[in-house]
């Protein structure tokens, strides 16, 4: 395909893409908004947006449109790159064959960038016609104390919303005063859909959501703890960085120039508890699994996929390796893998209902093997201080406190404190990604002469630091990494 022959995504275009494009079915201009969704990335676009754009296929959901919502700076581009595009987009599934399955999603009929009118994102908000607001603001976005749970309120964003009569201009400001709104004019409330990687991601939205409220109007807090819905869920699909190569590879195989494509996996899963205010899609239509009950699932998805995800990052990484199936593929990072979902992650787990726990798990060792999603390791490393203490760490606990084992899941924190000290096995230079980057790159500095300063950090480990059983594995791991390295490591103790 020649650069002559691509077809700048938009309304104007999408119906001349070749029969290989799966496009919308439906009249865009017929579809009005029901949903405002706030952080608008590439998981969101390969998950709750698909389904709706699915709903609409088939003739339903057309007054469930999205409404786009960003409030960081860097959410300038996606609303330059949707704005230019109608709102569409296209979502490409990899499968591990090669073979790319790119469809245009048209589900999002409207971006709004709060700092550039957050009267209009209010007014959005405001309408009767929006019955969800749901959100993947990543785990750092629900301002959560990881040890205590309780709510957080220095961000200096959340400063700046809670002075009397200040214009909202975090999530959490907008959507509580959106609240507010509603509720002064006798409008219904909207129910609050979290979709992050949280477990019990819906209970701790309303638990930080009502303490903000509370800090700017108690009776409003009152009112939102009596009336808002907050389900919770489970999603789940491995949705990479898009790289230039994908849209490269979507411009040469199918004639599209789309600014801003996402890929993804094939495998796509969302289990939400049915606990709605009023309407709402029916999901059940496209494949969503509407449960009463949605914990299980999601310890399933955060201890064995998500863990196993940092389980395999920094050891692969120190390793020598950049890719999610580079490490896959290689017998001894797999074994490893499998020894702790068995042996230290299922003890901890509640049984999953019609849920093979065996097959899953090799079935995630397969979705990690993928080597067309080309997932990074500097992905998956990054903002660790937000994942290992909601995923990891519970485990470890559980097991301590069963008197089951903890070395593989020690051995994966011990990683994460070499791999801190930003430079790898081969003296190539780390960059941490990390809202407490400095911290811990600070504390992790000094892993040889103080191996236990890194896990004293009582905000990200709590009490660990006092366990025996803990503090011996985690030392002997990270004594390991700095005289073996990883790779030794995991083949087990030398001589």
């Amino acid at each position: 395909m020649t650069q002559t022959n691509l077809n700048k995504l938009g309304s104007a275009t999408v119906g001349a893409l070749g029969n290989e494009v799966g496009v919308p079915a439906y009249d865009r201009g017929a579809v009005r908004p029901g949903i405002v969704h706030f952080g608008v990335g590439g998981f969101h676009r390969a998950h709750e947006a698909m389904y709706l754009d699915r709903l609409m296929n088939e003739g339903q959901a057309l007054d469930w449109g999205i409404c786009g919502v960003g409030t960081m700076p860097p959410d300038q581009r996606m609303r330059d790159v949707l704005q230019a595009q109608d709102g569409l987009y296209t979502l490409v599934v990899k499968h591990p064959d090669g073979a790319m399955e790119p469809r245009v999603i048209g589900s999002i009929v409207e971006y709004l960038y709060a700092p550039d009118d957050p009267e209009a994102v209010l007014a959005r908000m405001t309408d009767p016609a929006t019955r969800i607001v749901s959100l993947t603001i990543t785990e750092g976005g629900y301002h959560v104390n990881q040890v205590t749970g309780e709510f957080d309120p220095g961000d200096p964003g959340l400063r700046h919303d809670l002075e009397p009569g200040a214009v909202p201009t975090s999530a959490f400001g907008l959507v509580v005063e959106g609240l507010a709104r509603r509720r002064a004019a006798g409008v219904p409330s909207y129910t609050v859909m979290s979709c992050d990687n949280i477990p019990g991601n819906g209970h701790v939205a309303k638990r930080m959501l009502t303490s903000f409220a509370r800090l700017k109007d108690p009776e409003l807090a009152d009112w939102i703890e009596r009336e808002v819905r907050f389900p919770n869920s489970m999603v789940d699909r491995i949705t990479p960085v898009t790289a230039d190569t994908d849209k490269e590879a979507l411009a040469q195989r199918f004639g599209i120039d789309d600014g801003w494509p996402v890929v993804c996996e094939p495998f796509t899963q969302w289990v939400l508890e049915d606990d709605f205010g009023g309407d709402r899609p029916p999901f059940e239509d496209v494949g969503v699994q509407l449960v009463s009950d949605v914990e299980p699932y999601e310890l399933m998805k955060l201890r064995l996929l998500n863990a196993s995800h940092q389980a395999l990052c920094y050891l692969g990484y120190l390793a020598g390796y950049r890719y999610a199936h580079e490490v896959c593929q290689d017998k001894l990072f797999v074994d490893f893998l499998l020894g702790y979902m068995d042996e230290e992650a299922t003890p901890t787990l509640p049984p999953v209902p019609g849920v093979d726990l065996d097959r899953y798990k090799h079935q995630l060792i397969e979705r990690f093997a993928n080597p067309e999603v080309r997932d990074t390791l500097a992905r998956l490393c990054a903002e660790s201080s937000d994942r290992i203490p909601k995923w990891l760490l519970p485990v470890i606990r559980e097991q301590l406190a069963a008197g089951r084992g903890i070395d593989r899941a020690a051995l994966v924190v011990a990683a994460w404190a070499r791999y801190a000290e930003g430079v790898d096995e081969q003296g190539e230079p780390i960059e941490v990604v990390d809202r407490l980057r400095d911290k811990l790159v600070e504390r992790a500095q000094h892993n040889r002469e103080d191996p236990l300063l890194f896990v004293s950090d009582r905000d990200l480990f709590g009490d660990l630091v006092d366990d025996e059983r803990f503090v011996r594995a985690y030392t002997s791991a990270l004594s390991s990494l700095h005289e073996r390295g990883a790779r030794a490591t995991l083949e087990g103790p030398a001589g």
